[in-house]
């Protein structure tokens, strides 16, 4: 399995309206494309983190061709209003958002 955990800004009121936007994308056959297993959003003081588990066989190359889909685009767009980059400075696309991994453990 393949995770990433996205890091941005987000107003701590508006995250039912976030889960409300990824509740409806995920109801679509988006997150199969994707290869997406499971999806998980926390906000801890003003800081959204999105963490999302991926088929190991999908990787960037599914989220790569997922970006020209309108349902992407359509979400990516939903989302404007509620979250804002980490860094908008050196924002340029979602990885610059993305978190580096430097532990991991699970059991054998």
């Amino acid at each position: 399995m393949h995770s990433t955990l996205i890091v941005a800004r987000m107003d701590p009121a508006a995250g039912q309206d976030v889960a409300a936007l990824f509740e409806k994308f995920d109801a679509t056959d988006m997150p199969h494309l994707m290869g997406t297993r499971r999806r998980e959003l926390f906000s801890y003081r003003g800081l959204y983190f999105h963490l999302q588990d991926f088929d190991e066989n999908h990787g960037g190359e599914a989220i790569q061709q997922a970006r020209t889909m309108p349902a992407f685009q359509r979400i990516s767009e939903d989302l404007k209003p509620f979250i804002g980059a980490y860094d908008p400075d050196t924002w340029r696309s979602p990885a610059d958002a993305m978190a580096s991994r430097f532990y991991h453990w699970s059991p054998r």
